[in-house]
């Protein structure tokens, strides 16, 4: 289980994230979703443990920054940040080296067969077009096979069948039992996925959507979220 609490980052005097508390458990798809500038990215970076911040942050009891809760992180970054003078093939090769993992290559050459990287195991981080790079910055994240898995707006760049793949992608993560926190600003690309959505405004968790909550309902995931971020500030549960 993911359990964010009263977490809180400040860069100088801007309120990047305001008493945050979220919770993903196992076999869960968690979505945050707000406009640009909401503080999706930075809650996501906290989870990660690549800020500082005021607050508690655990991973199936571990505190996020230990190295035994690093061991079950993954992270797929809204801009992949590839190392221009490594392959493809070398990208995968030196996340298998970092997290020791053994019997990956199987893995390894089903990821890049998915996501059409197979025939492109030797050019270089630079040669690869931007959704390239993403699908690649994809495999790396999966490759360890987290227990939890963070996504920070994922399907930027990518073609329509890689964005098919991640969908089912992030099912099968699900029936794993994986945790997965998937951050977005576009709604119809996580509508049918998702179990929990956080909805963010300036900063704060401005609702609490559970999907099972909205069956019966005449309101959608958009029409709760239009009203959030264009109506009042108050927090509210659905």
């Amino acid at each position: 289980m993911l359990e964010v609490s009263h977490v809180t980052k400040r860069y100088r005097k801007v309120c990047a994230n305001d008493d945050i508390n979220l919770t993903i458990p196992d076999g869960e798809i968690g979505v945050l979703l707000g406009p640009n500038g909401a503080g999706k990215s930075t809650i996501i970076k906290c989870i990660m443990g690549f800020l500082k911040y005021e607050g508690q942050i655990r991973v199936n009891g571990l505190n996020n920054k230990s190295v035994e809760a690093k061991k079950i992180m993954g992270y797929v970054p809204e801009i992949p940040s590839l190392y221009p003078n490594l392959t493809v093939d070398e990208h995968l090769e030196f996340i298998a080296r970092a997290y020791k993992l053994k019997d990956y290559k199987e893995e390894k050459e089903a990821l890049l067969q998915r996501f059409d990287l197979a025939d492109k195991k030797k050019k270089f981080g630079d040669e690869l077009s931007k959704g390239m790079q993403q699908k690649l910055s994809i495999c790396c994240g999966l490759l360890p096979r987290p227990k939890l898995i963070l996504f920070d707006e994922p399907m930027i760049g990518l073609d329509p069948h890689a964005i098919k793949e991640l969908k089912l992608l992030f099912q099968e993560l699900r029936e794993r039992g994986c945790m997965v926190l998937v951050s977005t600003h576009m709604i119809d690309s996580i509508e049918e996925l998702w179990d929990t959505t956080y909805i963010m405004k300036q900063g704060k968790i401005a609702s609490i959507v559970e999907r099972q909550n909205l069956q019966g309902s005449d309101k959608s995931l958009e029409d709760i979220f239009f009203e959030i971020t264009e109506g009042a500030d108050a927090e509210s549960e659905v």
